[in-house]
């Protein structure tokens, strides 16, 4: 039986010159490509031209991308950030939030729905599944990139993470956290669970038919397991050691409520069997 693993996994797939490519980005590439042939799927499962998936694909990445710089910024640094704005434009830094991409997706879902004949929530809905594994994958990036995992622990899964990550990428030799929670797996592997959860509601309970139902599944599951498993991750910036709540917990929250609404509401209205805009 082990007792921890060291993991020595290089952030860097390959490097050709100035371009390389890194696992992050790659599980990036991959979760948006899933996320967009389940989208396609539960289009036509609906009756509706999966074409309009394409469109819809590109106001997402913008506003996934957009909305995680900004939320990173706004949110843990704002300070900073404000007296520095161009460097806001440096995503390669890296500091992209996951709440700042949710709101991004979300809004730029209603831009879309402007241009398109379907109701937001129909589109909402079925990202609350197609996203889940996007979200799992993205994990799976910060697990390759030795970044926000958790506390130290005792446990045989422990991951000894690499802490001067950016010497380790230039050659010099890794030097090691002491074993703590892979809190990257554990969120993947929970928002896997959501999109299996989501899945199955729609397939055998026609959750598709109560709009807002399944986002409000997603944000209530997705944030409320983040919300828990914060508790043994370590804090992301300086500010919020001694919190009661870190600043992931306090943004979970909001998301949290809204789910609980959107599910109540979905769950005392009637089934609809029409998508239109009105």
């Amino acid at each position: 039986m082990f007792s921890f693993i060291t993991w020595t996994a290089h952030p860097v797939i390959f490097q050709i010159g100035w371009f390389s490519l890194r696992w992050y980005a790659l599980m990036f590439i991959v979760g948006f490509a899933i996320g967009v042939h389940l989208m396609e799927k539960y289009y036509k499962l609906d009756g509706k031209d999966p074409e309009r998936v394409y469109t819809l694909f590109l106001y997402c990445f913008v506003g996934t991308i957009v909305g995680a710089r900004l939320g990173h910024c706004l949110f843990y640094d704002p300070a900073y950030y404000l007296s520095h704005p161009l460097e806001i434009l440096q995503t390669w830094k890296g500091g992209l939030a996951s709440h700042g991409g949710t709101l991004g997706v979300f809004l730029a879902v209603l831009l879309y729905a402007k241009k398109d004949k379907l109701p937001s929530l129909f589109v909402l809905d079925r990202l609350g599944i197609a996203v889940a594994p996007v979200a799992a994958l993205i994990r799976v990036g910060n697990l390759f990139n030795h970044e926000i995992y958790g506390h130290e622990t005792t446990l045989p899964w422990g991951f000894r993470f690499i802490t001067n990550i950016g010497a380790y990428e230039a050659g010099r030799e890794p030097v090691f956290t002491p074993p703590c929670h892979p809190t990257q797996i554990y969120e993947a592997l929970c928002y896997l669970a959501v999109f299996f959860i989501n899945a199955w509601l729609y397939k055998k309970y026609d959750a598709g038919k109560r709009p807002g139902l399944l986002l409000g599944s997603f944000f209530t599951l997705v944030f409320g397991s983040r919300f828990c498993i914060e508790f043994i991750k370590n804090v992301q910036e300086d500010f919020e050691e001694g919190m009661a709540l870190d600043m992931g917990q306090l943004l979970s929250i909001p998301f949290i409520l809204a789910g609980i609404w959107l599910i109540v509401r979905a769950l005392n209205r009637p089934k609809v069997q029409e998508f239109v805009r009105k």
